[in-house]
């Protein structure tokens, strides 16, 4: 009997493929968002992420590590992830843009630590900014539900193939 490998062979695509292949997967759209300590509103457009866990509840989503905002995310102990409505494609344009004011007439409350609650979300999570983990190109952060919550109804963005969708029931 063989031992199995102690690492994975070298891919054998490109990262062309490899992206085109992943754009396969619809996502939801979040943009999550944080309040540094001297108050500045940080906030991305970021479709990685997933629930971990149910007890207790834990989510997660990943930054690339050349992120301007990595630092602020990472030194922040709270976070705020906004799942984005159907009615919400200019808000995750704006927030995932380069050099725009993101924040710029951007409706929003303070959750309970801080972070930016988006009027009109499909639903918002307030986590603890738990642990992170750095994987190749990227930082995953998880991060511990504190408060949540949903709006009935709501109808989320989707983003498929590099286009966003809204749902059509089947």
């Amino acid at each position: 009997m063989t031992s199995p490998p102690r690492q994975a062979t070298p891919p054998a695509f490109s990262n062309r493929e490899f992206r085109s292949a992943l754009a396969m997967f619809a996502t939801g759209v979040t943009i999550v968002t944080a309040r540094t300590p001297e108050g500045e509103l940080v906030g991305l457009t970021a479709n990685s992420f997933n629930s971990v866990s149910l007890d207790p509840p834990l989510v997660l989503w990943s930054l690339a590590r050349a992120a301007g905002s990595l630092p602020a995310f990472s030194a922040g102990s709270h976070y705020a992830i906004n799942i984005l409505a159907a009615d919400q494609k200019a808000l995750a344009e704006r927030f995932a843009a380069r050099g725009a004011d993101r924040w710029a007439g951007v409706g929003f409350r303070d959750g309970a630590s801080g972070s930016p609650l988006l009027d009109g979300a499909a639903a918002t999570f307030e986590c603890f900014n738990r642990s992170r983990y750095e994987e190749g190109d990227h930082v995953i952060f998880v991060g511990e539900v504190e408060r949540c919550g949903h709006r009935a109804g709501a109808s989320p963005l989707l983003f498929h193939g590099g286009r966003f969708y809204t749902e059509h029931p089947l």
